[in-house]
C-alpha cells in the first residue's frame, strides 16, 4: 500500500551534528554512526545500564507542522539484549518512552520544558522486536528495529519530540517525522485537491469537487472524503460531459467531440 505523505524532519538527511538538547549531560550521546545501507548518518547512543535510576533525556529542536493535525514518528533504533550483558543489574531495561511538547514558537531551553511527564505528553512505550547481544557484534550484525507511532489533535504551530532512557544500552538511528495527505486526484469526472488527513487516525475529512472543464455536476455535492492513511474513500455524486463534450481518459478529461480531427499531435 502506498502512503502519500509530506516528511516535517528526517534525521538521516542531516549533513552535521544534529544538535539536539540532552539531558543530563551524561546520558545520550551524540555520535557518527550506520543505516542498514552502511551509509554514515548522525545518530544518540546511550549505555549506562550498570547504574540504577537512570532518567536521560534527548529533545529534538522545534519541528513546524505545516497545518497537520495529526503528526507520525518513524523511529529506527537498536537495542541489546539485557541477559547478553554480563553482571548486568536488574534496572536494565530493553525499552524506551517517546513524548511530544506543542508550541506555537520555538521557546526550549535547557531547563523549559521540564524534564519530566507533564509538560510532556507520552505518546508510547517502545520496545524492540529484536535486540542484539555480544555474538551479533563480534560478527558485525545490525538488528535495526523500526516502529511508527502517530499522535494528535495537534493545534499550536510546532512541536518538540523527546525520547527518554531509563536504563537501556541502546541507539536511536533515525527519526523520521511525517504527515499523511490525500494527493489531488480527478474521480467521477471531478477535481479534488490535496487534502490532509484529520486528527484522529479514524479521522474522514471532507472534500468539495469541481467539475473538470466543461464538465457539468448532475448529483450534488460532488465530494471524497480523505482517510487517516491518506487513501481517497467514498466518492458521492459526479460530472459528466456537456453536450458537445465527450469524456475521455477514464473520465478526466471532457473534449469537443470535433476537437482532435485537426490537431497536430
Amino acid at each position: 500500500m502506498h502512503f502519500f505523505s509530506d516528511v516535517l524532519m528526517d534525521s538521516t538527511t542531516a549533513t552535521a551534528e544534529l544538535g539536539w538538547m540532552i539531558y543530563p549531560s551524561l546520558g545520550w550521546e551524540e555520535v557518527s554512526g550506520y543505516d542498514e545501507n552502511m551509509n554514515t548518518i548522525r545518530t544518540y547512543q546511550v549505555c549506562n545500564v550498570f547504574d540504577a535510576s537512570q532518567n536521560n533525556w534527548v529533545r529534538t529542536k522545534y519541528i513546524r507542522r505545516q497545518g497537520a493535525q495529526r503528526i507520525h514518528v518513524e523511529m529506527k533504533f537498536s537495542v541489546r539484549d539485557c541477559s547478553s550483558i554480563p553482571k548486568v543489574p536488574g534496572s536494565c531495561k530493553e525499552t524506551f518512552n517517546l513524548y511530544y511538547f506543542e508550541s506555537d514558537s520555538d521557546v526550549a531551553t535547557k531547563v523549559y520544558p521540564a524534564w519530566m511527564e507533564n509538560p510532556w505528553v507520552k505518546v508510547d512505550t517502545i520496545a524492540a522486536d529484536e535486540s542484539f547481544s555480544q555474538v551479533d557484534l563480534g560478527v558485525g550484525m545490525m538488528k535495526i528495529n523500526t516502529e511508527v507511532r502517530s499522535f494528535g489533535p495537534v493545534s499550536r504551530n510546532g512541536f518538540y519530540l523527546a525520547f527518554q532512557d531509563y536504563g537501556a544500552c541502546m541507539s536511536l538511528i533515525a527519526v523520521k517525522v511525517f504527515y499523511r495527505k490525500c494527493p489531488r486526484i480527478i474521480r467521477n469526472g471531478a477535481i479534488f485537491q490535496e487534502t490532509l488527513s484529520g486528527a484522529e487516525s479514524t479521522s474522514l475529512v471532507s472534500a468539495r469537487g469541481t467539475c473538470v472543464p466543461n464538465g457539468e455536476e448532475v448529483d450534488v455535492p460532488i465530494k471524497l472524503y480523505c482517510n487517516g492513511d491518506g487513501e481517497w474513500l467514498v466518492p458521492i455524486g459526479r460530472c459528466v460531459c456537456k453536450a458537445g463534450y465527450e469524456s475521455l481518459d477514464n473520465e478526466t478529461v471532457c473534449k469537443g467531440e470535433f476537437c482532435c480531427l485537426f490537431s497536430i499531435a
